[in-house]
């Protein structure tokens, strides 16, 4: 079966224990988008996708007591940021009272991500944020 040339994307995969911290979560995702040239093309959507692998994978940590498996997969339209668990429980959104120190993460990732879903496993769950970078900027005169 013939490839369509014009078809590609590219994945990254990290397991991340309890005791790596989430530190390792967010400076690993960045050097990567840093390859795709993210800091200079969207340096805002990277924050945003980096403060999303932060808050995925501390739920993994604090509220699934669980490992973490983070994925990323870039196939040139969206950037999916998928963070496995091994907790069938599906996070939601809460409300958060006003001196509350937590509570946030999930509305957080819905103000910046295009769209996240939850999909139950066999083993736990997957949450997966997407985020669109803006289109290429034309240069003056095109």
């Amino acid at each position: 079966m013939p490839q369509d040339p014009s078809l590609r994307a590219v994945g990254w995969a990290r397991s991340l224990p309890i005791s790596s911290g989430v530190k390792t979560a967010r400076d690993w995702t960045r050097e990567h988008l840093e390859r795709l040239g993210w800091d200079r093309t969207a340096p805002d959507l990277l924050d945003s996708v980096v403060l999303t692998v932060s808050e995925l994978v501390t739920n993994a940590h604090i509220h699934a007591r669980s490992d973490a498996q983070l994925i990323l997969t870039w196939d040139e339209e969206c950037l999916h940021v998928t963070v496995h668990d091994a907790s069938p429980q599906v996070p939601e959104p809460r409300q958060a009272g006003e001196g509350a120190t937590g509570g946030r993460g999930l509305l957080l990732i819905d103000a910046l991500a295009d769209e996240w879903q939850t999909y139950r496993c066999p083993r736990g769950k997957d949450v997966t944020a997407c985020f669109q970078p803006p289109p290429p900027s034309r240069p003056a005169g095109s």
